[in-house]
This record gives structure tokens, C-alpha cells and sequence, in this order.
């Protein structure tokens, strides 16, 4: 069993930085990949960065692709998700995920941060 804390959420103006983190227990860390996603309300929960086992590759939603950066300190169990220049439209809850499984399928959630970006 794996289980995931997310902090760092809160309230920024636009154009604004916030740096989540996110920490994991159970299992062995360095196993497996990890995610970052964001459900905004009414809408369909989203992919917003993954990261790799070593943290030597990452992905992006083209949304948040070189505004935000993925990740990970295994020594900590850590992973985070810098987030600078923020929007309005990025305001959402924001869960990280666990996927291992090896085949991109994310089988740990935690319980979400909110995020909220005033114009």
C-alpha cells in the first residue's frame, strides 16, 4: 500500500508561483512513476506532469508545458510540482498519483490540494 499527502496548495494572483509537494509512504519510492493532476470544478479530471522513476524523464499537459516543472527527491520520498506564472484557468484541485504498475496506470491518489488563481 502506498499512500500520498499533497500540501502547498493555496490562494495567488495571476501570474504567480506555488510549489506543491507531495509525500509518499509504503512501498519502495524510487519503483515507481509519478503523477501530478488537477480536476477544476465541472470538469473531467486531467493529466498535468509525470515523472519517472529516477526523475531522469518527465511529460507535460501542453497547458502547463513550460510554465510548470515536475519533480522528485527519492532519498525523501518527495515529488514536486513547481508552478510559476499562473493563470486563472489553472485554479483546481491538484492530486498527485502513484503508478506502479509499470504501464501508466496511476493505482494510488491522495487526497488532493486546492489550487486557486485570482485574476
Amino acid at each position: 500500500q502506498v499512500q500520498l499527502a499533497e500540501s502547498g496548495g493555496g490562494l495567488v494572483q495571476a501570474g504567480g508561483s506555488l510549489r506543491l509537494s507531495c509525500a509518499a509512504s509504503g512501498g519502495t519510492f524510487s519503483r515507481y512513476a509519478m503523477g501530478w493532476f488537477r480536476q477544476a470544478p465541472g470538469k473531467e479530471r486531467e493529466f498535468v506532469a509525470r515523472i519517472g522513476r529516477s526523475g531522469d524523464t518527465t511529460l507535460y499537459a501542453n497547458s502547463v508545458k513550460g510554465r510548470f516543472t515536475i519533480s522528485r527527491v527519492n532519498a525523501e520520498n518527495l515529488v514536486y510540482l513547481q508552478m510559476n506564472s499562473l493563470k486563472p484557468e489553472d485554479t483546481a484541485v491538484y492530486y498527485c498519483a502513484a503508478d506502479t504498475t509499470g504501464f501508466v496506470r496511476y493505482d494510488y491518489w491522495g487526497q488532493g490540494t486546492q489550487v486557486t488563481v485570482s485574476s
